[in-house]
Parts: C-alpha cells; sequence; structure tokens
C-alpha cells in the first residue's frame, strides 16, 4: 500500500507539513517495499486550486492514504471518490519517520 505523508522538507526528520494542498514535499511510503519517494510540491505557490491539484498527483502514483494536517473543503469529496483514506493529525509536531514507524505497526 502507499501512503502520502505531507513534509515539511525531503528528510525523514521532516515534520509533517499542516498543509495539504500547499505541503512543502510529498513523501510517498510503500508498506510492501519499505520504499521512501519525496517529491516537491509543485502546487505549492499557486493561486487558487492547489488542494484538487495535489490530489491528482498522489493519484497518479497510486497512493491509499495521505496523512496531512488540514484537508481544504474541496479535497475531501474527491478523495472519497477516488477511495483514497485520510488520516489527519492535528497540533502535533511529529516526523515523517514517526508517521511511518507508526504505520508498520
Amino acid at each position: 500500500m502507499k501512503v502520502a505523508i505531507t513534509s515539511t522538507g525531503n528528510t525523514l526528520e521532516s515534520d509533517v507539513d499542516q498543509r495539504f494542498g500547499r505541503c512543502t514535499y510529498f513523501v510517498i511510503y510503500d508498506t510492501e517495499s519499505k520504499s521512501v519517494e519525496y517529491i516537491p510540491n509543485p502546487n505549492k505557490q499557486i493561486s487558487e486550486g492547489a488542494g484538487p491539484a495535489s490530489v491528482q498527483i498522489l493519484a497518479e502514483r497510486g497512493v491509499n492514504k495521505i496523512v496531512s494536517g488540514d484537508f481544504g473543503l474541496k479535497v475531501k469529496p474527491l478523495l472519497d471518490s477516488l477511495k483514497v483514506q485520510m488520516i489527519v493529525i492535528k497540533h502535533t509536531q511529529k516526523t515523517v519517520s514517526e508517521i511511518i514507524e507508526s504505520l508498520d505497526h
């Protein structure tokens, strides 16, 4: 299964980014192969539609779950229609590696 984690940077020690559509990086973790891919978010600076555009990037990569601090109102119905699970991590400073560890247990 592929899990996308919104991240403030491109390392496992980076914090989870609280923003979905405008996060700095998407970290895609494959729970089967244990591989990690870092994708700079090209939608970080666009004026509107960052959430739906980011959903498209992750859908093209076959992501099944997304971990982020907050999802916009336009994103939830899109992810529901794609059967992608949203995991909200609010108001906590977790690193990407901490999230990956919790997925492996």
